[in-house]
């Protein structure tokens, strides 16, 4: 998810905490993530932080005997907080590129993910050949962003409109001012799996991996990474994939096989 852009610093000086610790003693480490980002991370009933990323970053904290807390930010907002030092890391389902690599460092990647199309079921759309002359939902900034506007010819694409977050975007796909949403595959699967009025119909294949963010050359992302490996060899992420996704993930992903820290192609 996510491609490089930048706010302001009013932006990112604007942002909520959001911590299961009490506001009253300062966190060892402050994680910015996109409050929202359904399963990654977002607000239960109870307003608890919860999802597959805040459960790995929990984890990831009390291996490095640290405490923690969550900063909701913008997803643009991440990337000019985490180099100024606002926040020590960012986690929001953030794909690694070669651009973001350049200004940033991320640890091993443990997640495989795709962009994907979803569309109302009655809206009669059944893949991104339908979508000519249409308007389409992107996240701002997102690489499902990026694709829609390099493939715009492509597929003969109407407007693209630009949404801070999933939520509004589906309440405008839902009330028929979009006809379609380009983002994520892993969050439109877990969010419309008990919406019988949404489907996700067409995989965009992309081949992202997720993974954590930190300024450039930071020595705590080789700290994580390290933990990273662990967690993985002991089984603990696979386990979290099947909790969130309900199925285990495949051998061969990055959910599971150990890999070095990204570095430029």
């Amino acid at each position: 998810m996510k491609f490089l852009t930048f706010l302001t610093s009013s932006v990112v000086g604007g942002v909520l905490a959001l911590s299961s610790l009490s506001s009253a003693n300062a966190a060892d480490l402050t994680v910015g993530a996109n409050i929202g980002n359904v399963p990654w991370e977002f607000q239960d009933a109870n307003g608890n932080v919860v999802g597959f990323e805040v459960d790995l970053v929990n984890e990831v904290a009390k291996r490095l005997g640290k405490s923690v807390e969550f900063v909701n930010i913008p997803f643009n907002g991440l990337f000019p907080a985490v180099q100024s030092g606002r926040i020590d890391m960012a986690v929001s389902s953030i794909t690694i590129t070669d651009k973001r690599l350049e200004s940033v460092t991320f640890a091993q990647p443990y997640y495989d993910s795709d962009q994907s199309l979803t569309a109302t079921t009655e809206s009669g759309i059944s893949g991104l050949g339908d979508m000519n002359g249409k308007v389409v939902g992107v996240d701002t900034g997102s690489t499902g962003d990026m694709w829609a506007g390099e493939h715009t010819g492509e597929y003969s694409l109407g407007e693209i409109r630009r949404y801070e977050g999933l939520s509004p975007a589906m309440l405008d796909l839902v009330a028929g001012r979009i006809d379609g949403y380009i983002s994520d595959i892993p969050a439109l699967l877990y969010y419309v799996k008990d919406k019988p009025n949404l489907k996700v119909v067409e995989r965009i294949t992309t081949g992202e991996k997720y993974s954590i963010m930190f300024n450039k050359d930071a020595p705590l992302a080789t700290e994580v990474n390290a933990i990273l490996t662990d967690l993985k060899k002991e089984g603990f992420i696979a386990a979290l994939h099947e909790s969130w996704f309900g199925a285990k993930p495949e051998d061969t992903t990055s959910t599971v096989a150990v890999m070095d820290m990204p570095s430029i192609k």
